[in-house]
């Protein structure tokens, strides 16, 4: 079973930058917005991803995706955990209760041409 995280710990996370946040949504949907400071590795992506992004297998890692409903985040930290992540936790209520709560996502700014 995979830990989970509530949004109040989740903030004081994100305020300190003390874990890797990973979104486990389809690429447009982390380009639409996504929680401060995080990464997108799609679930289906994290076995051939995580080395890469995430080389600190002792590190906090913290997966979400939508909402409770979607399972996209559990299947993620089950996979990082059998590839070896030690600390990794998931934000079950996902973007939408960190919307809900008004709390800001970041979204990517075009490059300029």
């Amino acid at each position: 079973m995979i830990d989970t995280i509530t949004r109040d710990e989740l903030v004081n996370i994100v305020l300190g930058r003390k874990a890797t946040l990973v979104e486990t949504l389809r690429a447009e949907h982390f380009a639409d917005g996504h929680l401060p400071g995080a990464i997108h590795i799609h679930y289906t992506q994290v076995e051939e991803r995580a080395a890469d992004l995430l080389p600190d297998k002792d590190a906090l890692i913290i997966t979400y995706c939508s909402n409770a409903d979607c399972q996209n985040s559990d299947l993620a930290a089950k996979m990082l955990r059998e590839l070896g992540y030690t600390n990794v936790r998931r934000y079950v209520e996902g973007k939408q209760d960190w919307v809900d709560a008004k709390l800001a996502l970041e979204v990517e700014k075009a490059a300029a041409l």
